[in-house]
């Protein structure tokens, strides 16, 4: 305890563990605060800061779950706060499954330091050494005396204390909160109505709008009448955007606002507008002539980015060779991009739901025109993310309006708006071609070729194999020669993140091209797998941890194990196994297929996503990551008709529907490795399982998704 709080906040900062320390900690005021994320009451609450983002997800409740596990906490006395953007919590940023992966020990060193001071605060009142005492449910004890103190009687004196620069945390036996089943503590609010989306702020003197842009990215507007509509009740402005220049999330930011004092009738005026736009080159954009480049620069070698052994060759004697192909995807949430933004002369105001608050501060504060420290931003819940409000072009459209006409503006996109002006999943094509010999694959070729998650405005990516190539780099199974190629082709078409990005596509082609060689060799395709999944620790997609497949192993072996005797025709079972953000992931799923009608019986999933924080919350993750990838692989598909994303709404981009449900098992493998991600892990084994059972059940091989889907 001599270390003094000035050192430790130094000394942390210059670490970058994450924890970051207030400087005061609130001493007299009957709080101890001892860490940005943690306040504890003198009537004994215990108040977290969460500073991530909700989203379906669960964070609202996991988080906490650390603090209160090595604060001893009583779980009821437990309550959250939405975190405000501030550097005192360390970057806030929302993706990757990585919540809980990266506040696994800063959190649980935020409990630690506090029920540390706390035991120190008890032992100078008793005067007994601290060593002795103990603490549960909120209450430090002390065995020898009997007597006890509640934490909200020790926050006082706790409060004046050195901040402790070395805790020790729990042993994984000793959890007793960790790894239980706890009701989210936001769900009341949430099923009620009482919690805030995004759509639901409400702020004084807040204007309505809802903006129209050109239906062709990259185009502008030629000629505008807006008589009609500023004629409808309601619409106070009419106001041209033009966010070109500013960002590159704002290069498609230009058209026409419609501003009201309702959504009503901002959607009225929108509706009134009369406009000619001039949509540019993109306008000659069209979906066969993207597919057919697709194919011709597949014939093309592309630039190596995995060699192990000798490359081989396609069209060498006896290879087994296959093209697939995957669309583009939208994202789809149900609550649609909105934002509320207030800008005033010299500060900017965001309520919003977005995964990173950092950008929508960068594009308000380049928006309005100020400094990024003037401007305050309010995270609210999420209806639905997946990767797409990573981006927050919205944010910065609505600043531009608010700026124009003086006064805090919703915007508000429609269901047509995000459909079609979204950064989307990319489009790529896949080259494979293997050769086996004895029933063990010999050599592995994978040539990539398609537009990156990172082509924006106009501008080739950078570096777009990393982006594009996940799971294909670190293709799991053991064969001599691996070649694994990547070809770029740029379509001006906006592209970006989507749940498990690039794993969603190579997880689809690897799975389904490894059942492939199985039948080839005669053999059972679970064993084959077995037999060929490496024995040595592979490395993950950024090449800084290693990762033991015998998980991939384990979850593979139990997901064959639970699913049982192989079902009868017209039933087909397939298989897949993945590694995707921290977690191993093996389907067996049961289906039934008859032309293009496809039914989905059952689905058993074995994951191993290390420690488990809320094994309910992997299961709702599991069972939501399923129904995800079920939508992708028998639905979901953008295509591109004169330069315009054709899907407007759920009619023609539609997705699965309850009596479309299968049955589904989660079974979740104990471990003491540190927790991975859940959103993501399980999206992408779901497309080559359904695939491979169709080939079980009616001997076709799908290889382009989705599966052209008939509702039975």
């Amino acid at each position: 305890m001599s270390v003094t709080r000035r050192t430790f906040l130094i000394t942390s900062a210059a670490a970058g563990a994450g924890l970051l320390l207030r400087v005061e900690a609130q001493a007299g005021k009957g709080v101890l605060a001892p860490n940005a994320f943690l306040g504890i009451g003198a009537d004994g609450t215990v108040t977290v800061w969460v500073t991530r983002s909700e989203m379906g997800q669960g964070v609202r409740t996991s988080l906490p779950m650390l603090v209160a596990e090595e604060l001893d906490a009583e779980w009821s006395r437990v309550v959250i706060r939405q975190a405000e953007l501030d550097a005192r919590f360390g970057q806030q940023r929302t993706g990757g499954s990585l919540s809980v992966r990266e506040l696994w020990e800063p959190l649980r060193r935020a409990g630690a330091t506090a029920r540390a001071m706390l035991v120190t605060a008890a032992a100078m009142r008793w005067e007994v050494p601290a060593a002795r005492l103990s603490t549960e449910n909120g209450v430090v004890s002390d065995p020898l005396t009997g007597r006890r103190a509640a934490y909200g009687d020790l926050v006082a004196v706790a409060a004046t204390l050195p901040v402790p620069d070395d805790v020790e945390l729990k042993a994984a036996d000793r959890y007793r909160i960790i790894g239980t089943s706890k009701r989210r503590l936001d769900g009341p609010d949430i099923v009620t109505g009482r919690a805030r989306f995004g759509i639901d702020v409400r702020v004084p003197g807040m204007l309505h709008a809802t903006f129209v842009r050109s239906p062709v990215p990259g185009g502008k507007v030629r000629r505008l009448n807006a008589g009609k509509a500023k004629g409808i009740a309601g619409v106070r402005h009419i106001v041209p955007v033009d966010g070109t220049g500013l960002s590159w999330l704002l290069q498609w930011s230009r058209g026409v606002a419609v501003v009201a004092d309702s959504t009503w009738a901002a959607l009225r005026g929108r509706d009134a507008l009369e406009i000619e736009w001039d949509e540019g080159v993109n306008a000659a954009l069209e979906q066969e002539t993207i597919e057919d480049d697709l194919l011709r620069l597949a014939a093309e070698p592309g630039l190596v980015v995995r060699r192990d052994g000798e490359a081989p060759v396609a069209d060498e004697a006896g290879a087994v060779t296959a093209d697939y192909m995957v669309p583009y995807l939208a994202h789809a949430p149900l609550e649609p991009m909105n934002c509320v933004v207030a800008v005033s002369d010299d500060r900017c105001r965001v309520w919003a739901p977005v995964q990173l608050p950092e950008g929508a501060r960068a594009i308000a504060a380049r928006a309005a025109g100020i400094e990024p420290e003037r401007v305050d931003v309010e995270v609210t819940l999420l209806g639905g993310g997946f990767g797409r409000r990573l981006y927050a072009d919205y944010v910065g459209e609505a600043a531009l309006i608010s700026k124009a006409v003086g006064a805090p503006v919703q915007l508000l996109w429609t269901r047509e708006d995000d459909m079609r002006h979204g950064f989307y999943r990319p489009i790529s094509h896949h080259r494979m071609a293997a050769r086996i010999h004895e029933q063990k694959v010999v050599c592995w070729s994978h040539r990539i070729t398609g537009p990156s998650r990172r082509t924006v405005a106009g501008r080739d990516a950078k570096q777009p194999e990393e982006s594009e190539s996940y799971a294909a780099i670190e293709m799991p199974y053991d064969i001599a020669a691996v070649n694994v190629e990547f070809n770029h082709l740029y379509v001006p078409i906006p592209c970006g993140p989507w749940r498990s990005v690039a794993y969603s596509q190579t997880g689809f082609v690897i799975e389904s091209f490894i059942d492939e060689l199985a039948h080839a060799a005669g053999a059972d395709p679970v064993a084959f797998r077995l037999a060929h999944l490496m024995r040595k620790p592979f490395l993950d997609y950024d090449g800084e941890k290693e990762i033991d497949p015998a998980r991939l192993r384990r979850v593979l072996t139990i997901a064959a194990q639970r699913a049982g005797k192989a079902p009868r025709r017209p039933l087909g079972r397939g298989f897949a196994v993945t590694f995707d953000h921290g977690a191993a992931v093996a389907h067996a799923a049961d289906v039934s297929a008859a032309g293009d009608r496809i039914r989905v019986h059952r689905f058993v999933t074995a994951i191993d996503c290390g420690t488990v924080v809320n094994p309910d919350h992997v299961r709702a993750q599991v069972e939501g990551g399923i129904v995800f990838g079920l939508s992708a692989a028998l639905k979901g598909e953008i295509t591109i008709r004169r330069g315009r994303v054709e899907q407007g709404n759920y009619n023609d981009y539609d997705v699965l529907r309850m009596d479309e449900m299968p049955r589904v098992e989660v079974h979740i493998i104990p471990s003491r490795e540190a927790p991975g991600g859940v959103g993501e892990p399980p999206v992408p084994g779901v497309a080559p399982a359904v695939a491979n059972a169709i080939f079980a059940a009616t001997g076709k091989r799908l290889r382009r998704l989705p599966f052209r889907y008939r509702h039975r």
